[in-house]
């Protein structure tokens, strides 16, 4: 008598197989999608970040601006303090919108919503958890980074084809902050340690030459501040906007990459410690 031959059964899926991979992989982008959502009802808290340093512009370029009128560029060449000032507020605008997201809204969904507990009952892992929650403080930083590159734009202060480069320069910047920002917050044990984000960043703002050259402060002080990252984007982007880009860009965006790498892999290896232990 004979057989009719059955269809072989389908693999089961178990993890390691491919399609789990595929949802690991993908589990950053998931998370990115679900703050994108969350934000649809609080875009002005979204946009309130790109608006500080805007304001910071106007008014120099209405007030202060009249009264310093030109200042020695990157290059040697003489130019308006707007357009001096101006490539500085955009890389604080790219550290507002990465730093913030990534240590204040952090802390929030690590220890007050317990976001991260649920995240990990997924098959997401750590470092797919961190990945996600950078490249969303990514996004929001290039957001107002694109948006103050506008403003710029209209106000006349860029003067070189190199300022295309703004926008990617600026999201570098941010990612050295967003890494550095989440891997921190996973450190910190209350609400009132948030004030240390606070105290490290309004010292950059005021300090890493965004308002005035490094060579108004003594040797000393000038060795502290070019090892800042902040100071790092300050320059990428004015000697970008101003055209006086070189090879020397080059080991700038490389320091703040290295930062960024470094503190995606300790950000993931913290929250693996803390929720997975």
């Amino acid at each position: 008598m004979s057989e009719t031959a059955l269809p072989a059964a389908a693999p089961r899926r178990t993890p390691g197989t491919p399609a789990l991979a595929v949802l690991r992989r993908a589990g950053g982008l998931r998370l990115i999608e679900r703050h994108a959502r969350a934000y649809r009802h609080s875009w002005l808290v979204f946009a309130s970040g790109f608006l500080e340093p805007v304001f910071y512009l106007l008014s120099v370029g209405l007030g202060l601006g009249v009264l310093v009128g030109k200042v020695p560029g990157p290059a040697g060449q003489l130019v308006s303090y707007r357009a001096f000032v101006a490539p500085g507020l955009l890389a604080v605008s790219a550290m507002n919108g990465a730093i913030y997201d990534s240590t204040f809204n952090v802390y929030g969904r690590l220890k007050w919503d317990k976001l991260y507990d649920s995240v990990l009952a997924t098959p997401i892992r750590p470092r797919q958890l961190a990945a996600g929650e950078i490249g969303w403080a990514l996004l929001r930083g290039a957001a107002y980074a694109a948006a103050f590159t506008l403003v710029m734009l209209a106000m006349g202060l860029i003067g070189s084809p190199w300022a295309a480069l703004d926008v990617p320069a600026a999201v570098l910047t941010g990612f050295a902050f967003a890494a550095l920002g989440m891997s921190g917050t996973t450190y910190l044990r209350s609400w009132q340690d948030l004030e240390y984000v606070t105290l490290a960043s309004l010292p950059l703002f005021l300090f890493s030459a965004t308002f005035y050259p490094l060579s108004v402060y003594p040797r000393p002080v000038q060795l502290i501040v070019e090892v800042t990252p902040l100071y790092q984007g300050v320059v990428l982007l004015r000697d970008l906007t101003l055209g006086a880009a070189g090879p020397g860009l080059l080991w700038r965006a490389a320091y703040l990459a290295a930062l960024g790498v470094a503190g995606l892999y300790a950000a993931g290896r913290r929250i693996a410690t803390l929720l997975l232990v």
